[in-house]
C-alpha cells in the first residue's frame, strides 16, 4: 500500500501546534505568564528527576552497548550500512544540534562568567575556568546518550521487527500493545508530534534572530520584527524544499556540505583566534570535567538554592529530552546495517568529539575576549542579548565580515539540516503505510515545514530568551514516560529474539 497521513495523529498534532502559535502570537504577554510558570514549576519541583534520568540515560546507553546485546545486528545479515561512516555522522550531528550550538556557542560561557556554579565568586579565575567547562558538559556525553537510547528501539523496530511505520508508539509495542490501547498509542504519537515541533521551534526562536543580526551586520540593514520575519519565511522555503527532496536527495547533501563548512569555521577561529590560549584553556577544562562530572551531573544545590541547575543543567536536559525522540526516529531511519554497538558509540562518541571540539574554540575565544577585555562581551550581551554579542565576537576576528559570511552560511545551512529533518520525521509519525524503505507523503513534510515556522513565529514574538527555553520544558515533561517505554520495550524484544544472552 501507499504511504498515506495517519489523520488520527496529523490532525490533532496541527491543530494543537496552529493553536499554540496563534495563541502566543495574538497574546505575547499572557503566553509569556503561562510559559514561565509551567516552567517554575517543573525546574522547580521534579528537577531532580530530570538530574537522575540523565545518569540513567548513561547506564543504560553503557548496557546496550557493552553488555550481552551489543553485537546484535540492526538490518540484513551481510548487507553493509545502508549510509557509510562519514555520511551517517553528518546527518547525526546536523540533526542532532544544528545551529542551536553557534547560538548558545559565545553566549553561554559569558552567562557563566556572571553567575558561576558552586557559590564561585563573579568573573574571578575560578569563574573564567567553570565557564568553559560546563558548556561542554551541557553538550557532551549525557545528552548524546538522551539521543542515541531511543534511536536503538527505533531501528530495532524497523529492520528486525520491519513495522510498516515510523511511530514510537511501535516503538513501545512490547511493552504498551497497540491492539490494546489504541486511543493510547495515537496519544503517544500526537506528544511525540509536538515534542519534535516544540523541541525544533525554540531553535529557531534562536536561530532566526542570530541570523537576522548576522545579516543586519554585514548588509547594513536595521534589524528587527520585520527583518526576523523575513528571515524566517526564507528558511522555511529553503527547509521546506529540502523536506520535500527526501532524505537522500536534500537533508544527507546539505548535512554533508555543512560539516566541512564547520569544520573550515573552527580552524579560521582557532587559527586567527587566540590559538594557544584555547588550546591550554581545552586542556584545562578536561582535568576539571573529569574531576567534577558526577558532581555536575547530580548538583541540585539544595542548600544555597542559587537557581543555577534548575537554570542550566535542568533546562539543557529538557532540552535533550524534546529533541531525544526526534533524533531517535531520524537516526533510526538512518542506521541501518550498523550494530546496537556501532549506534551507540558512534551517536555518543562522534556526537561528543564534535560540540566538544566546537564549544572549546568558540567558547574559549569568548572567554579570552572578556578576560582581556579586547570586546566587552558581557556588556553587549546584556544590553543587547545572545544573538548581538555572537555577531560582534565573531566580527571582531581578522577579516570579520568574511568570518560573518562563512558563519551565515554555517547556521542556514545547520538550521536547515535540522528543522528539514523534523519535518521529515513529523511526517513520518503522522504516517500509516510507511515501509522503511519509503519515505512520508511530500506535502505532509511541507505541511510540517511551515507549522514548525508558525510556532517559531509565536516565539519570537514575545521576544524573550526565558519563554523559549520554557517552551522546551514544557514539551519535554509528557515524552518522560514515553522514552521509558521505548525502553522496557526494547529489553522485551532483546530477551524474546535473541535470550539472555548472544555470541
Amino acid at each position: 500500500m501507499k504511504p498515506s497521513n495517519d489523520w488520527t495523529v496529523f490532525l490533532p498534532s496541527l491543530l494543537l501546534v496552529v493553536l499554540l502559535g496563534g495563541g502566543l502570537i495574538a497574546y505575547p504577554e499572557q503566553g509569556s505568564h503561562l510559559t514561565s510558570l509551567a516552567m517554575d514549576f517543573v525546574t522547580g519541583q521534579i528537577g531532580w528527576l530530570y538530574l537522575i534520568l540523565g545518569g540513567v540515560a548513561l547506564i543504560f546507553a553503557g548496557w546496550l552497548a557493552f553488555g550481552p546485546y551489543g553485537n546484535v545486528l540492526l538490518g540484513p545479515e551481510g548487507e553493509p550500512p545502508e549510509y557509510g561512516e562519514l555520511h551517517w555522522i553528518a546527518m547525526m550531528f546536523t540533526a542532532g544540534i544544528g545551529g542551536s550550538m553557534i547560538a548558545w556557542g559565545v553566549a553561554e560561557p559569558l552567562s557563566y562568567l556572571q553567575t558561576p556554579p558552586f557559590g564561585i565568586e563573579p568573573h574571578s579565575a575560578d569563574a573564567l575556568e567553570w565557564a568553559h567547562v560546563y558548556p561542554i558538559f551541557h553538550w557532551g556525553i549525557i545528552p548524546w546518550a538522551f539521543y542515541a537510547i531511543p534511536a536503538v528501539p527505533v531501528t530495532y523496530m524497523l529492520y528486525i521487527k520491519k513495522t510498516p511505520m515510523m511511530k514510537v508508539s511501535a516503538a513501545c509495542e512490547s511493552a504498551f500493545p497497540l491492539t490494546k490501547h489504541p486511543v493510547a498509542s495515537r496519544l503517544i504519537d500526537v506528544i511525540i508530534a509536538l515534542g519534535i515541533v516544540g523541541g525544533t521551534a525554540t531553535s529557531l526562536g534562536l536561530g532566526v534572530p542570530l541570523v537576522s543580526a548576522i545579516i543586519a551586520e554585514l548588509f547594513g540593514v536595521v534589524d528587527n520584527f520585520t527583518s526576523k520575519m523575513t528571515v524566517l519565511i526564507l528558511w522555511t522555503v529553503i527547509f521546506g524544499a529540502s523536506a520535500y527532496r527526501g532524505l537522500k536527495k536534500g537533508i544527507k547533501v546539505l548535512a554533508d556540505f555543512n560539516m566541512i563548512l564547520a569544520f573550515a569555521a573552527l580552524l579560521f577561529v582557532l587559527v586567527f583566534g587566540p590559538t594557544l590560549f584555547i588550546l591550554k584553556l581545552t586542556v584545562n577544562t578536561g582535568g576539571l570535567l573529569i574531576d567534577n562530572f558526577f558532581r555536575m551531573a547530580f548538583w541540585t544545590d539544595p542548600i544555597s538554592r542559587s537557581g543555577f541547575p534548575e537554570a542550566w543543567t535542568i533546562f539543557y536536559w529538557a532540552w535533550w529530552i524534546a529533541f531525544a525522540p526526534f533524533v531517535g526516529l531520524f537516526l533510526g531511519r538512518i542506521s541501518r546495517g550498523r550494530t546496537i554497538r556501532q549506534i551507540i558509540l558512534g551517536i555518543i562518541g562522534w556526537g561528543t568529539l564534535g560540540t566538544t571540539t566546537f564549544l572549546s574554540i568558540i567558547g574559549g575565544y569568548a572567554i579570552y575576549l572578556a578576560k582581556t577585555d579586547t570586546l566587552p562581551v558581557e556588556e553587549i550581551l546584556a544590553q543587547a542579548g545572545m544573538a548581538v554579542v555572537t555577531v560582534q565576537a565573531i566580527n571582531h576576528l581578522p577579516g570579520g565580515n568574511v568570518a560573518l559570511m562563512i558563519f551565515l552560511v554555517l547556521c542556514v545551512i545547520f538550521y536547515a539540516t535540522t528543522l528539514d529533518s523534523a519535518a521529515y520525521t513529523i511526517a513520518s509519525v503522522c504516517s500509516k503505510n510507511l515501509p522503511n524503505d519509503q519515505e512520508p507523503p511530500r506535502i505532509s513534510r511541507v505541511v510540517w515545514a511551515f507549522a514548525l515556522a508558525l510556532l517559531a513565529v509565536g516565539l519570537i514574538a514575545t521576544d524573550r530568551i526565558k519563554i523559549i527555553q520554557a517552551s522546551t520544558v514544557v514539551f519535554s515533561l509528557p515524552l518522560l514516560p514515553v522514552l521509558i517505554l521505548m525502553c522496557v520495550s526494547l529489553v522485551k524484544w532483546l530477551k524474546a529474539d535473541f535470550g539472555t544472552t548472544t555470541k
